[in-house]
């Protein structure tokens, strides 16, 4: 896939606003399918073990789904995207984390989550 200016990267994250809902609903369904599944694990509305393989694979069509974009998914709890960009001829990407509003932060593609900085204003 190609890189992602920024405002791509945004129009990118909007259009996927519906499968990140999906997925978030989806990781604490598993959750609580999974707590309830173990030996005397509280019981829950949500079923038992067949819809607990039915939210895996459902929640892995959506990751994949994130996946065709480009975007790189990162983490899952909580959500972490990373969109492939250039920022002043270095290779970046422009980190979206799960709650943040927008993307408004970057790192150099060789340092990973721990080197997050803010997105300069002039981008």
């Amino acid at each position: 896939m190609g890189l992602f200016t920024l405002p791509e990267a945004r129009l990118e994250l909007a259009n996927l606003r519906p499968v990140i809902a999906e997925i978030i609903t989806l990781r604490a369904d598993m959750v609580e399918l999974s707590a309830a599944l173990v030996p005397g694990g509280e019981p829950t509305a949500l079923g038992g073990l067949p819809e607990r393989k039915f939210a895996e694979a459902r929640l892995n069509e959506l990751m994949t789904e994130i996946q065709q974009t480009g975007a790189e998914l990162k983490g899952v709890a909580p959500l972490l995207l990373d969109f492939p960009a250039d920022l002043d001829d270095v290779p970046v990407l422009l980190c979206w984390l799960e709650g943040d509003p927008d993307i408004t932060w970057y790192h150099r593609a060789d340092l990973g989550f721990g080197g997050r900085r803010p997105l300069p204003d002039t981008i």
